[in-house]
């Protein structure tokens, strides 16, 4: 086992982090930046080190600095969390260089599964259902454009080989706009990614977002943790998600699983990961994997037992999967709403001193948190705040749980988007389940 990790990661995950750590009987060490040494997990790490000013370009990302950290206090591991340096390859090449263990997948994996087209690429040789596309990057011959998709059929999406989180994509609806949405698409690319390479594919127009959790060892060892639904998004950023996810074709539902578990030992995937999924008219369509642990992890957690973060402790050390697949059994429904310092109607981030901070409880109420009475969310970072998760016998339950929950729940000093997931949770087609990734900016207006 891992003697000391360095949780080079802020707020909740943070402290997540260092929860798993100390019950495996690991030594941490939180990094953080100036805004940050009042966090919770600051305090209660076991040595603490401030890497550099608010700007996270100049702490968070500063990988010397983060690799420094790990060097003067003597640990062996970093562990990334999610967001800032968790999907970047060449971070996890440098720590590993230097001598340390790197909590996630080897930095080749990570560069074949950022890259959307070679991830895709990867994705059919292994097996895993895809969306109708290019097959690869776009060429520069108009014809052979317009052959594609014509094939494919309209819409389309023209989609950043190097993209992510809703940025460098744009929908086609004919073939006259096609051309000029390619070469907006690539300058957009190349100024935010610094690659302009593009691919084309089917545009599903009412999909479901259907994820797989995965672990594996690196060592031909890996198991699939079922799934979970996220389709409840604004601006492609999820704001609640379930597991399992309700109202799927059992059939298509039990392919897809095993394909992933497939494609995990045939790239020698090491670690948690999450294959991320369209889901429409019964049919799955890979769209990329996180090559990480996901915000979303704790449904997933309360549904099958199992410490997902823990479990990356465990296979970093080297140990092969203690878990196999005949081990994990679906027993209820869960929850997670994610709790944001925003303005529930504008969606601006309201940074401020929370004067009072009230977690609610009960039968299957779990809140992942750091903040508390007195805490000031600084304008820096992420506006997540707390992760609400209910779990109930069935999904109904669950439902209700949440609903009260969030009804306990008090933040106050500065505004959040509760009032918000009040609604969304006593939605009647949400309650109904299966709703689509459009469907909250509907309901919204957006």
């Amino acid at each position: 086992m891992l003697d000391k990790v360095v949780i080079a990661n802020r707020g909740e995950i943070a402290l997540r982090i260092l929860r798993a750590c100390k019950e495996l009987g690991i030594k941490t060490v939180a990094i953080h930046s100036q805004a940050d040494k009042d966090l919770m997990h600051v305090r209660l790490a076991d040595e603490a080190v401030c890497i550099g000013p608010a700007q996270s370009a100049k702490s968070y990302l500063n990988v010397p600095s983060i690799i420094a950290a790990a060097e003067v206090t003597d640990a062996v591991g970093i562990h990334p969390g999610y967001g800032f340096l968790a999907e970047n390859a060449d971070f996890a090449e440098q720590v590993e260089r230097s001598g340390f263990a790197f909590i996630g997948p080897k930095a080749e994996t990570i560069r074949l599964m950022g890259d959307k087209v070679s991830a895709i690429e990867a994705m059919k040789v292994a097996g895993v259902p895809t969306v109708p596309g290019s097959d690869g990057a776009l060429s520069e011959d108009p014809e052979e454009i317009q052959a594609i998709a014509k094939r494919i059929g309209y819409p389309v999406i023209i989609k950043a080989a190097s993209g992510g989180g809703g940025r460098g994509m744009r929908v086609v609806h004919s073939e006259a706009a096609l051309s000029n949405s390619i070469r907006v698409t690539q300058s957009e690319a190349a100024a935010a990614f610094g690659d302009d390479t593009v691919y084309m594919e089917k545009y599903l127009e009412n999909p479901r977002h259907v994820e797989v959790q995965v672990l594996a060892d690196g060592q031909g060892n890996a198991i699939h943790l079922y799934d979970r639904d996220c389709s409840m998004q604004r601006r492609h950023q999820k704001v609640v998600e379930e597991a399992p996810a309700p109202h799927l074709d059992e059939d298509a539902r039990a392919q897809v699983l095993q394909s992933c578990v497939d494609a995990c030992i045939k790239i020698g995937y090491r670690g948690a990961g999450t294959f991320e999924f369209l889901y429409e008219n019964g049919g799955f369509y890979f769209i990329e994997m996180n090559t990480r642990v996901q915000v979303e992890h704790p449904v997933t957690e309360m549904i099958t037992g199992v410490d997902i973060v823990k479990e990356q402790l465990r296979i970093a050390s080297g140990l092969p999967l203690s878990l196999k697949q005949e081990d994990i059994k679906v027993q209820g429904h869960s929850f997670e709403c994610r709790i944001n310092a925003e303005d529930s109607k504008t969606f601006l981030p309201c940074p401020g001193t929370i004067k009072h901070f009230h977690a609610p409880g009960g039968i299957g109420i779990r809140v992942d948190s750091h903040i508390y009475n007195g805490y000031t969310v600084p304008p820096h970072y992420d506006s997540l705040i707390a992760k609400l998760i209910s779990f109930g016998e069935d999904r109904e339950t669950a439902l209700k749980r949440m609903s009260i929950a969030l009804d306990e729940m008090l933040v106050d000093g500065i505004r959040s988007n509760i009032p918000l997931q009040q609604e969304i949770v006593k939605d009647p087609n949400f309650q109904e389940g299966g709703v689509n990734i459009h469907y909250l900016e509907k309901k919204l207006g957006l």
